[in-house]
């Protein structure tokens, strides 16, 4: 044993060489995990999104059930969840959905909410029908909301697989728990900064996603950001003096003649 693995120290190369394998099984978990979770989560939000959109009457309880699951603590959501999959992946994968919806809907929500009304009643003007309208028009002008919420969401589910380790289904998370068990630094601290590398990749890939499919964002944060021309106050008009008027011609010497 080399010595900074005998040493127990935080940082120790000899560490990553030999569990180079254990670390990449790890980091493949956890995101298989994450994706599927993220996937999921938007398959279910956008049909509830589209929901509260037709009948907003149900825009209270949807989004109301979706807060309070994302308020429930994981340990309890899991063990609510165990009598119906137990100790396995679809566990955690459930979990993670259930917590990305609170954040999901609102966004596709707020994402379709900001298609001007004016282009909606432009493409009914072109014989658009709901279903063309909703794919060809609304979904795309409301992608950089969703793909913002789709952002935030796989970030938060990149921190939350680490609790799937309560299962033995946590991805980098479960090298975090038996590490802090055993007290073995190197295999936390590695673990951790794994799982933080991760959730930076996603995020970046993600905004050069978004960035790609929407290239209309930037060519109007372009134009906002053009400085404006100062408006140059217009030179005040000097006064044309007045043109003294021609004097008035006399009349010729002599009156006209009294008729005889």
């Amino acid at each position: 044993m080399s010595g900074c693995l005998a040493a127990n120290d935080w940082i120790c190369p000899e560490y990553v060489r030999s569990r180079a394998q254990e670390l990449a099984d790890a980091t493949v978990q956890h995101v298989w995990i994450t994706g599927v979770s993220v996937l999921v989560g938007i398959a279910v939000a956008f049909p509830l999104a589209l929901l509260v959109r037709a009948r907003p009457a149900w825009g209270g309880p949807v989004l109301g059930l979706t807060t309070v699951l994302y308020a429930v603590p994981s340990l309890a959501m899991f063990s609510l969840l165990l009598p119906v999959f137990g100790l396995s992946a679809a566990l955690v994968v459930t979990g993670l959905v259930l917590y990305s919806l609170t954040i999901l809907v609102r966004n596709v929500l707020a994402g379709l909410a900001a298609v001007p009304a004016e282009t909606r009643e432009a493409a009914r003007g072109m014989g658009y029908g709901p279903g063309r309208m909703l794919w060809e028009v609304e979904l795309p002008l409301a992608l950089p909301a969703v793909l913002a919420g789709v952002r935030m969401a796989t970030v938060s589910t990149v921190a939350l697989t680490t609790v799937g380790a309560l299962v033995d289904y946590g991805g980098l998370g479960t090298l975090i728990t038996s590490g802090l068990k055993s007290f073995f630094k190197a295999q936390v601290l590695t673990a951790s900064v794994l799982c933080v590398l991760l959730a930076v990749t996603a995020d970046v890939l993600l905004l050069g996603l978004q960035r790609l499919l929407t290239p209309w964002t930037r060519v109007a944060r372009a134009r906002s950001s053009l400085p404006i021309p100062e408006q140059r106050p217009m030179p005040r008009q000097r006064p044309v003096p007045e043109q003294p008027s021609a004097p008035e011609r006399r009349s010729a010497p002599g009156g006209v003649g009294k008729a005889g």
